[in-house]
């Protein structure tokens, strides 16, 4: 049992979260660096680098330069085993993120210096603030010019509705961006630009606050703001508390510059010890703790065609409570029946590695024959375990799809079941009609192109796409509902997921007020309401 508690305190899991371009992907291959999980960082931007971001897999990451899925990062650092959930930045994929946030025991906030907070990050702080998870703010490119840092604790504050405690406090910005003050450890980080292997890197000198050196070093008006922040930063501000920071309720924050590397490293060590190991779950309305002896995991992602050669399947989980163990008889709540996790594994973006033993807090993946859905849960058998399903969000853009050879059609139904099930698209049918046809429901037009270049490449399809008017989606939430009772517009359509449930798709809130209108009774939902 010692074992046991000691393998999980030392665990981290956490999502990193921001707006796309604040340099979330570039902070993640720093910290693999520290952790010695790559022996040299990829530039997510510029045509000519033939290196590309490690958590970026997918073909289309790299000619996009943006991360698309969720990747899960592992590597050790410090004593600790930490797990990363890389989500992506772009609002076309919001959905996924969400549900990787939901195996994340705390977060990463990237911040970009010069625009502040951005719509995306609203959005994920939304969903962060909600499960109450602890925030932790980097605020990245003080290299570059930046706004003032008052202002952006300030909009922080306002916006997030957020409370603030700076860890760290820059002095300058841009070419004039000397360092940053560890209000902590009280002393100076100075800040030098350098070229190492063709790449800028940050010279790092520590200097006490008095040392007559650094006034020469920092300039006279930017040493005397320097001493009137720190005066400033002493008698004012929210005072630091660890139980808030815990509950969500309070967020340190951090500069720095993830591309030069300034601040990273310090960030990530001071990130460590405090944020949260393995948090407790709820089940049934009942805590599951992390430390019980009962393995108990839940699947939140699923990714086909991970592996171009064999064309798999992987189910992603996060370990809840207990010790897995390879070979070990597990219960699929859903399905009712006992089962073996086939291949489980460990992963690092695309490469992956068997592994004998994981442990709560970890993110492993299991090769999945198609029996998995997101949200489902496995646990030892007989432990009276099953942790609440992943709502599903309404998307936004709507089109109609279909193949243009109709050999292919087995392929077609194939490749459209399989990434509806991965999360990344929804699909839906008209009442009895087959599949030749299908309706697609994304968040962003950015999935169609991902949906389209993933069909013709990994299942060699080539589709039809017609853009369809509708704007809002619905669930019929009516457990009586008789589909051919219902009175709806002419523009308004009728249709069913892959799970059977029925929904309506309007082309305007007054289509949509009107059948409300006109069906008493009719309960709608924003949210597929999660399989229990």
């Amino acid at each position: 049992m010692s074992d046991l508690k000691s393998e999980i305190t030392k665990r981290r899991t956490f999502a990193i979260i921001s707006h796309p371009d604040a340099g979330k992907t570039t902070i993640t291959e720093k910290f693999l660096l520290y952790g010695g999980a790559i022996q040299l960082a990829g530039t997510v931007k510029g045509k000519k680098n033939t290196r590309h971001a490690v958590s970026d897999w997918m073909e289309i990451e790299k000619q996009r330069g943006i991360s698309v899925t969720s990747s899960v990062l592992q590597f050790e650092y410090g004593g600790h085993c930490i797990n990363i959930l890389d989500t992506p930045g772009h609002q076309d994929f919001s959905e996924d993120t969400y549900r990787t946030l939901m195996a994340a025991d705390s977060a990463i906030m990237v911040i970009d210096a010069s625009k502040g907070v951005e719509a995306q990050t609203r959005k994920l702080f939304k969903v962060c603030s909600m499960r109450g998870i602890p925030i932790f703010t980097f605020i990245n490119k003080m290299d570059l010019e930046s706004r003032d840092p008052y202002d952006l604790l300030d909009e922080l504050e306002k916006e997030l509705g957020i409370d603030t405690y700076a860890v760290n406090w820059p002095s300058g910005c841009g070419k004039e961006f000397k360092g940053v003050y560890d209000r902590q450890k009280n002393h100076i980080m100075a800040f030098e630009a350098a070229s190492v292997s063709g790449t800028k890197e940050a010279k790092v000198t520590i200097y006490q606050p008095d040392d007559p050196k650094l006034e020469p070093m920092v300039g006279e008006r930017l040493w005397e703001t320097l001493q009137d922040d720190i005066e400033l930063l002493g008698g004012a501000g929210e005072e630091f508390d660890m139980d808030r920071v815990h509950a969500g309720t309070l967020s340190p924050v951090f500069f720095g510059s993830a591309l030069t590397n300034f601040g990273v490293e310090p960030f990530l060590q001071y990130f460590l010890e405090m944020t949260p190991p393995p948090t407790a779950r709820m089940s049934k309305g009942e805590i599951i703790d992390p430390f019980d002896e009962h393995f108990s995991a839940f699947v939140f992602k699923i990714q086909a065609n991970m592996n171009k050669a064999h064309r798999d399947r992987v189910a992603f989980m996060r370990i809840c409570s207990g010790k897995f163990e390879k070979g070990m008889d597990v219960y699929h709540v859903q399905a009712g029946k006992k089962m073996q996790l086939a291949q489980p594994q460990q992963i690092m973006a695309q490469d992956r590695a068997i592994i004998d033993e994981a442990y709560a807090g970890d993110i492993i993946g299991v090769f999945d024959p198609g029996i998995f859905s997101i949200g489902d849960t496995v646990c030892t058998p007989g432990f009276d375990c099953k942790y609440s399903g992943i709502p599903t969000f309404a998307p936004e853009v709507f089109c109609r799809i279909r193949q243009k050879d109709t050999m292919k059609r087995k392929q077609f139904i194939k490749g459209m079941e399989q990434i509806a099930q991965e999360g990344a698209i929804q699909i839906f049918q008209e009442p009895h009609t087959g599949m030749e046809e299908v309706i697609v429901g994304v968040v962003g037009v950015l999935q169609l192109e991902v949906l389209e270049y993933r069909l013709k490449n990994e299942y060699r399809v080539d589709i039809i796409m017609e853009n369809l008017p509708y704007q809002y989606l619905r669930w019929i939430e009516n457990e009586d509902f008789q589909p051919d009772e219902l009175k709806i517009t002419s523009d308004s359509k009728i249709v069913q997921d892959y799970r059977g449930r029925y929904l309506l798709l309007f082309t305007s809130m007054w289509n949509l007020n009107w059948a409300l209108d006109k069906n008493e009774g009719l309960q709608l939902s924003e949210f597929g309401r999660a399989e229990d």
